[in-house]
Protein backbone atom coordinates (compact mmCIF):
# COMPACT_ATOMS: atom_id res chain seq x y z
CA UNK A 1 0.00 0.00 0.00
CA UNK A 2 2.74 2.52 0.67
CA UNK A 3 4.45 1.63 -2.20
CA UNK A 4 1.71 2.63 -4.85
CA UNK A 5 0.55 5.77 -2.43
CA UNK A 6 4.80 6.84 -3.03
CA UNK A 7 3.88 6.06 -6.70
CA UNK A 8 0.26 7.63 -7.04
CA UNK A 9 -0.36 9.85 -4.00
CA UNK A 10 -4.00 10.34 -4.59
CA UNK A 11 -4.75 6.10 -3.55
CA UNK A 12 -6.77 5.57 -0.82
CA UNK A 13 -7.42 2.41 0.87
CA UNK A 14 -10.54 0.10 2.49
CA UNK A 15 -8.32 -2.31 4.25
CA UNK A 16 -10.85 -5.37 5.56
CA UNK A 17 -9.12 -6.92 8.25
CA UNK A 18 -8.83 -8.19 12.11
CA UNK A 19 -5.36 -6.44 12.00
CA UNK A 20 -5.72 -3.30 14.40
CA UNK A 21 -5.63 0.20 13.13
CA UNK A 22 -2.70 1.35 14.79
CA UNK A 23 -0.45 -1.19 12.44
CA UNK A 24 -1.03 0.72 9.16
CA UNK A 25 -0.87 4.05 11.23
CA UNK A 26 2.22 3.12 12.04
CA UNK A 27 3.22 2.04 9.12
CA UNK A 28 1.78 3.69 5.99
CA UNK A 29 1.43 7.13 4.98
CA UNK A 30 -1.39 7.29 2.87
CA UNK A 31 -5.07 7.88 3.45
CA UNK A 32 -6.91 4.33 4.66
CA UNK A 33 -9.96 2.83 6.28
CA UNK A 34 -10.55 -0.49 8.74
CA UNK A 35 -13.26 -2.38 8.30
CA UNK A 36 -13.26 -4.91 11.22
CA UNK A 37 -13.67 -8.47 8.62
CA UNK A 38 -12.34 -11.58 9.25
CA UNK A 39 -10.79 -12.34 6.37
CA UNK A 40 -8.76 -15.85 6.97
CA UNK A 41 -8.29 -18.21 9.08
CA UNK A 42 -4.56 -19.84 8.30
CA UNK A 43 -3.38 -21.61 10.92
CA UNK A 44 -4.59 -21.64 14.75
CA UNK A 45 -1.56 -21.20 16.42
CA UNK A 46 -0.91 -22.95 20.16
CA UNK A 47 2.70 -20.86 20.25
CA UNK A 48 5.08 -19.04 17.85
CA UNK A 49 5.91 -22.15 16.99
CA UNK A 50 3.06 -24.61 16.88
CA UNK A 51 0.02 -24.66 15.08
CA UNK A 52 -3.05 -27.16 16.28
CA UNK A 53 -4.58 -28.76 13.46
CA UNK A 54 -7.67 -29.22 15.06
CA UNK A 55 -9.18 -26.12 15.98
CA UNK A 56 -7.63 -25.04 12.75
CA UNK A 57 -9.88 -27.84 11.33
CA UNK A 58 -13.01 -26.21 13.26
CA UNK A 59 -12.37 -23.12 12.81
CA UNK A 60 -12.33 -23.74 8.79
CA UNK A 61 -15.30 -26.47 8.90
CA UNK A 62 -17.43 -22.43 10.60
CA UNK A 63 -15.67 -20.12 8.10
CA UNK A 64 -15.96 -22.15 4.71
CA UNK A 65 -17.63 -21.86 2.25
CA UNK A 66 -18.16 -18.13 2.30
CA UNK A 67 -21.62 -17.42 2.92
CA UNK A 68 -23.65 -15.71 -0.62
CA UNK A 69 -25.12 -13.65 2.16
CA UNK A 70 -21.26 -12.06 3.23
CA UNK A 71 -20.07 -12.12 -0.49
CA UNK A 72 -23.21 -9.92 -1.04
CA UNK A 73 -22.70 -7.58 1.65
CA UNK A 74 -19.29 -6.65 1.73
CA UNK A 75 -19.25 -6.36 -2.29
CA UNK A 76 -22.05 -3.70 -1.99
CA UNK A 77 -20.02 -1.69 0.48
CA UNK A 78 -17.11 -1.79 -1.75
CA UNK A 79 -19.32 -0.46 -4.29
CA UNK A 80 -20.43 1.85 -2.32
CA UNK A 81 -17.09 2.71 -1.35
CA UNK A 82 -16.40 3.65 -5.34
CA UNK A 83 -13.63 0.84 -4.75
CA UNK A 84 -11.79 0.20 -8.20
CA UNK A 85 -9.22 -2.66 -7.23
CA UNK A 86 -9.13 -5.46 -4.81
CA UNK A 87 -6.10 -6.53 -3.35
CA UNK A 88 -5.69 -10.23 -1.44
CA UNK A 89 -2.94 -10.63 0.37
CA UNK A 90 -2.86 -14.08 0.56
CA UNK A 91 -6.55 -14.27 1.72
CA UNK A 92 -8.98 -15.54 -0.90
CA UNK A 93 -12.14 -13.65 0.44
CA UNK A 94 -11.85 -10.49 -1.98
CA UNK A 95 -11.73 -12.31 -5.16
CA UNK A 96 -15.26 -13.51 -5.06
CA UNK A 97 -16.36 -10.02 -3.70
CA UNK A 98 -14.37 -8.57 -6.72
CA UNK A 99 -15.88 -11.00 -8.88
CA UNK A 100 -19.60 -9.39 -7.38
CA UNK A 101 -18.63 -5.80 -7.08
CA UNK A 102 -17.72 -6.06 -11.10
CA UNK A 103 -13.78 -4.98 -10.13
CA UNK A 104 -10.04 -6.79 -10.72
CA UNK A 105 -9.08 -8.60 -8.43
CA UNK A 106 -4.84 -8.94 -7.54
CA UNK A 107 -3.48 -11.83 -5.26
CA UNK A 108 0.02 -11.38 -3.99
CA UNK A 109 1.11 -14.07 -1.95
CA UNK A 110 4.62 -16.52 -1.59
CA UNK A 111 2.30 -19.74 -0.92
CA UNK A 112 -1.35 -20.21 -0.92
CA UNK A 113 -3.40 -22.14 1.46
CA UNK A 114 -4.29 -25.11 -0.48
CA UNK A 115 -0.58 -25.78 -0.37
CA UNK A 116 0.14 -25.41 2.53
CA UNK A 117 -2.63 -27.46 3.66
CA UNK A 118 -1.91 -30.61 1.57
CA UNK A 119 0.88 -31.25 3.94
CA UNK A 120 -1.39 -32.26 6.87
CA UNK A 121 -4.20 -34.30 4.46
CA UNK A 122 -2.08 -37.57 5.47
CA UNK A 123 -2.88 -37.06 9.31
CA UNK A 124 -6.18 -35.33 8.93
CA UNK A 125 -8.20 -35.81 5.69
CA UNK A 126 -10.40 -33.20 7.01
CA UNK A 127 -8.10 -30.51 5.07
CA UNK A 128 -9.23 -31.97 1.79
CA UNK A 129 -12.34 -30.28 0.75
CA UNK A 130 -10.99 -26.82 1.48
CA UNK A 131 -7.59 -27.45 -0.39
CA UNK A 132 -10.04 -27.95 -3.24
CA UNK A 133 -12.50 -24.53 -1.97
CA UNK A 134 -9.51 -22.52 -1.91
CA UNK A 135 -7.96 -24.02 -5.21
CA UNK A 136 -10.79 -22.84 -7.23
CA UNK A 137 -10.91 -19.48 -5.72
CA UNK A 138 -6.85 -19.00 -6.47
CA UNK A 139 -8.00 -19.57 -9.70
CA UNK A 140 -10.41 -16.81 -10.04
CA UNK A 141 -8.08 -14.28 -9.83
CA UNK A 142 -7.74 -11.97 -12.25
CA UNK A 143 -3.87 -11.01 -11.69
CA UNK A 144 -1.20 -13.31 -9.64
CA UNK A 145 1.78 -11.97 -8.07
CA UNK A 146 4.62 -14.17 -6.57
CA UNK A 147 6.68 -12.92 -4.11
CA UNK A 148 10.16 -14.55 -3.19
CA UNK A 149 11.02 -17.10 -1.44
CA UNK A 150 8.14 -18.05 -3.65
CA UNK A 151 7.47 -21.49 -2.60
CA UNK A 152 5.01 -23.35 -5.45
CA UNK A 153 6.88 -22.23 -8.90
CA UNK A 154 3.44 -21.95 -11.22
CA UNK A 155 2.93 -18.96 -13.49
CA UNK A 156 2.33 -15.77 -12.25
CA UNK A 157 1.60 -12.35 -14.20
CA UNK A 158 4.91 -11.35 -12.20
CA UNK A 159 7.35 -12.46 -9.56
CA UNK A 160 9.34 -10.23 -6.99
CA UNK A 161 12.11 -9.91 -4.64
CA UNK A 162 10.84 -10.47 -1.11
CA UNK A 163 8.33 -7.51 -0.09
CA UNK A 164 9.31 -5.69 3.49
CA UNK A 165 8.09 -2.22 4.61
CA UNK A 166 10.79 -0.06 3.73
CA UNK A 167 13.86 1.78 6.17
CA UNK A 168 12.28 5.08 7.10
CA UNK A 169 15.35 5.90 9.94
CA UNK A 170 19.45 5.92 9.72
CA UNK A 171 20.50 3.11 12.01
CA UNK A 172 22.65 5.59 14.05
CA UNK A 173 18.89 7.49 15.32
CA UNK A 174 17.42 4.61 16.15
CA UNK A 175 20.48 3.38 18.32
CA UNK A 176 20.92 6.87 20.16
CA UNK A 177 17.62 6.18 20.64
CA UNK A 178 18.34 3.09 22.60
CA UNK A 179 21.21 4.83 24.38
CA UNK A 180 22.99 2.82 22.24
CA UNK A 181 26.47 3.73 20.07
CA UNK A 182 27.35 2.94 16.48
CA UNK A 183 30.05 0.53 18.01
CA UNK A 184 27.74 -1.08 20.78
CA UNK A 185 26.35 -4.61 19.36
CA UNK A 186 22.62 -5.16 18.75
CA UNK A 187 20.54 -8.06 18.21
CA UNK A 188 17.06 -8.14 17.97
CA UNK A 189 15.06 -10.79 18.85
CA UNK A 190 11.86 -11.84 17.23
CA UNK A 191 9.06 -14.74 16.71
CA UNK A 192 7.11 -12.65 14.37
CA UNK A 193 4.80 -10.77 16.58
CA UNK A 194 3.07 -13.82 18.37
CA UNK A 195 3.41 -13.37 21.89
CA UNK A 196 6.08 -15.44 23.34
CA UNK A 197 7.83 -15.73 27.16
CA UNK A 198 12.05 -15.88 26.78
CA UNK A 199 12.85 -18.42 29.44
CA UNK A 200 16.82 -17.81 28.30
CA UNK A 201 16.48 -14.04 29.57
CA UNK A 202 19.27 -14.50 32.61
CA UNK A 203 21.24 -16.19 29.80
CA UNK A 204 21.79 -13.13 27.99
CA UNK A 205 23.38 -11.24 30.87
CA UNK A 206 26.27 -14.00 29.94
CA UNK A 207 27.30 -11.90 26.70
CA UNK A 208 27.42 -8.00 28.23
CA UNK A 209 28.86 -6.70 25.40
CA UNK A 210 26.06 -7.47 23.36
CA UNK A 211 22.66 -5.17 23.54
CA UNK A 212 19.51 -7.72 22.96
CA UNK A 213 15.89 -6.02 21.98
CA UNK A 214 13.22 -8.06 22.53
CA UNK A 215 9.86 -6.51 20.50
CA UNK A 216 6.80 -7.67 21.88
CA UNK A 217 7.88 -9.31 24.76
CA UNK A 218 6.03 -7.79 27.36
CA UNK A 219 3.54 -5.01 28.12
CA UNK A 220 5.79 -2.19 28.62
CA UNK A 221 8.88 -0.44 27.66
CA UNK A 222 11.67 -2.34 30.21
CA UNK A 223 15.47 -1.66 29.76
CA UNK A 224 17.44 -4.54 31.63
CA UNK A 225 20.99 -4.92 31.88
CA UNK A 226 22.01 -5.54 28.13
CA UNK A 227 18.32 -5.86 26.82
CA UNK A 228 15.64 -3.93 25.98
CA UNK A 229 11.73 -5.24 26.17
CA UNK A 230 9.31 -3.53 23.90
CA UNK A 231 5.69 -3.69 23.55
CA UNK A 232 3.71 -5.28 20.57
CA UNK A 233 3.17 -1.70 19.82
CA UNK A 234 6.15 1.11 20.43
CA UNK A 235 7.80 4.06 19.06
CA UNK A 236 10.47 1.48 17.83
CA UNK A 237 9.30 0.69 13.91
CA UNK A 238 10.47 -2.58 13.12
CA UNK A 239 12.05 -2.56 9.60
CA UNK A 240 14.27 0.45 11.64
CA UNK A 241 15.20 -1.68 14.43
CA UNK A 242 16.21 -4.41 12.41
CA UNK A 243 18.36 -2.63 10.39
CA UNK A 244 19.81 -0.74 12.90
CA UNK A 245 21.10 -4.17 14.36
CA UNK A 246 24.59 -6.27 14.00
CA UNK A 247 21.86 -9.25 13.60
CA UNK A 248 18.33 -10.88 14.10
CA UNK A 249 17.41 -14.25 15.94
CA UNK A 250 14.07 -15.72 15.81
CA UNK A 251 11.39 -17.46 14.27
CA UNK A 252 11.19 -17.57 10.23
CA UNK A 253 8.59 -16.12 8.88
CA UNK A 254 7.84 -13.82 5.90
CA UNK A 255 7.93 -10.50 7.50
CA UNK A 256 10.70 -10.99 9.68
CA UNK A 257 12.79 -13.05 6.59
CA UNK A 258 11.99 -9.93 4.17
CA UNK A 259 12.96 -7.46 6.97
CA UNK A 260 16.46 -8.98 7.92
CA UNK A 261 17.18 -9.46 3.26
CA UNK A 262 16.48 -5.79 3.08
CA UNK A 263 18.59 -5.05 6.05
CA UNK A 264 21.54 -7.37 4.30
CA UNK A 265 22.36 -8.31 8.38
CA UNK A 266 22.98 -12.19 9.61
CA UNK A 267 19.98 -13.85 10.88
CA UNK A 268 19.93 -16.89 13.42
CA UNK A 269 16.70 -18.92 12.41
CA UNK A 270 14.27 -21.19 13.53
CA UNK A 271 12.25 -22.51 11.64
CA UNK A 272 8.89 -24.05 12.71
CA UNK A 273 8.54 -28.31 12.26
CA UNK A 274 5.47 -29.55 10.84
CA UNK A 275 5.25 -26.25 8.28
CA UNK A 276 5.54 -26.27 4.95
CA UNK A 277 6.69 -23.03 3.72
CA UNK A 278 9.73 -23.31 6.26
CA UNK A 279 11.99 -25.40 4.19
CA UNK A 280 11.34 -22.67 1.21
CA UNK A 281 12.44 -20.20 3.51
CA UNK A 282 15.38 -22.33 4.91
CA UNK A 283 16.67 -22.66 1.27
CA UNK A 284 16.55 -19.22 1.05
CA UNK A 285 17.94 -18.13 3.47
CA UNK A 286 20.95 -20.51 2.73
CA UNK A 287 21.58 -19.11 -0.95
CA UNK A 288 20.85 -15.22 -0.38
CA UNK A 289 21.43 -14.53 2.87
CA UNK A 290 23.95 -14.45 5.68
CA UNK A 291 22.72 -16.55 8.16
CA UNK A 292 22.57 -20.00 10.81
CA UNK A 293 20.22 -22.44 11.23
CA UNK A 294 19.40 -22.25 14.95
CA UNK A 295 17.20 -25.93 16.50
CA UNK A 296 14.01 -24.88 18.17
CA UNK A 297 15.25 -26.36 21.14
CA UNK A 298 18.35 -24.26 21.21
CA UNK A 299 16.65 -20.94 20.86
CA UNK A 300 13.84 -21.67 23.69
CA UNK A 301 16.60 -22.99 25.78
CA UNK A 302 18.84 -20.06 25.24
CA UNK A 303 21.60 -22.36 23.95
CA UNK A 304 22.32 -20.49 20.36
CA UNK A 305 23.60 -17.54 22.66
CA UNK A 306 26.66 -20.49 22.15
CA UNK A 307 26.53 -19.64 18.11
CA UNK A 308 26.03 -15.95 18.52
CA UNK A 309 29.64 -14.94 18.24
CA UNK A 310 29.96 -17.04 14.89
CA UNK A 311 26.57 -15.56 13.53
CA UNK A 312 28.33 -12.06 14.06
CA UNK A 313 31.07 -12.83 12.05
CA UNK A 314 28.95 -13.46 9.06
CA UNK A 315 29.64 -9.87 6.71
CA UNK A 316 26.40 -8.00 6.28
CA UNK A 317 25.33 -7.75 2.53
CA UNK A 318 24.53 -4.41 0.78
CA UNK A 319 20.81 -4.33 -0.83
CA UNK A 320 21.13 -2.47 -4.03
CA UNK A 321 17.93 -4.15 -5.95
CA UNK A 322 14.51 -2.92 -5.79
CA UNK A 323 12.09 -3.75 -2.99
CA UNK A 324 9.63 -6.25 -3.93
CA UNK A 325 6.76 -3.93 -2.67
CA UNK A 326 8.11 -0.85 -4.87
CA UNK A 327 8.04 -3.61 -8.31
CA UNK A 328 4.70 -4.37 -7.22
CA UNK A 329 3.32 -0.97 -6.46
CA UNK A 330 4.27 0.43 -9.75
CA UNK A 331 2.82 -2.68 -11.51
CA UNK A 332 -0.25 -2.52 -9.82
CA UNK A 333 -0.51 1.28 -10.72
CA UNK A 334 0.90 0.78 -14.24
CA UNK A 335 -2.00 -1.77 -14.65
CA UNK A 336 -4.61 -1.00 -12.94
CA UNK A 337 -4.85 2.67 -11.38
Amino acid sequence: MQAISDTDASVGFEIFTTVPPWFFQDSISASFTCHDLLTDIGLVQKTAFQADLNKTIGCLNDFLPFPAALISEISVTVKKLNCVLMVCDICPLGIPIAKEAGIPSVLVENFTWDWIYQQYTAADNRFSRHIEYFRSLFQRVDCHIKTEPACCRSSADLTTSPVSRKIRTPADQVRKRLGLSKTNRMVVITTGGIPQSYGFLERLKWLPDTHFILPGAGPDFEFRDNYTILPHRSDFYHPDLVNASDAVVGKVGYSTLAEVYQAGIPFGYVVRSNFRESGPMAAFIEKEMPGTLLEESDFSSGRWTDKLQDLLTLNRVPRTGTNGAEHIGRYICDRFL
